[in-house]
Formats: C-alpha cells, structure tokens, sequence
C-alpha cells in the first residue's frame, strides 16, 4: 500500500520537491500505464524519469540472495 501525497497534489508540486519514494512510486505506475496515457501523463513520466536520473543512484545496493535488488519505496 503506497503511504504519500496524492497525484494531484504532487503536480502542483516542483518535481524537484518530490521525495525519492514519491518518484520511485510513480515512475512505478506510470510504466505500468504507459499504453494507456495520454502525452500529458506520458510528458510527466519523462520528467519523473529524468529528476530519478538527475538524484543519482537509489540505494545502491545491487540486491542478494537475501534482499532484494530494487528498491521497497513504500
């Protein structure tokens, strides 16, 4: 269960303001949905991508037999 803002009060919200979590959620949904969005939705999930790319590796860790390698961003 995601615990965050809500979309629409995020787009009222610099990207640059998101918590990694929030990106790392959406950037989620957004290629879940990518068939299915509109070029506003689409033009969102690049600037989601980019501030990721911009904010440098998330975590770091390449994962284990123990833990996983992607991120727990909820």
């Amino acid at each position: 269960m995601y615990i965050g803002r809500e979309l629409d009060e995020l787009t009222m919200t610099s990207i640059d303001r998101w918590e990694t979590t929030e990106l790392l959620y959406y950037h989620h949904i957004f290629s879940q949905l990518a068939p299915y969005l509109s070029a506003e939705g689409a033009s969102l999930h690049v600037k989601v991508i980019r501030e990721l790319e911009s904010r440098g590796p998330v975590g770091g860790d390449r994962g284990g037999w123990d833990h996983s390698s992607s991120p727990i961003y909820d």
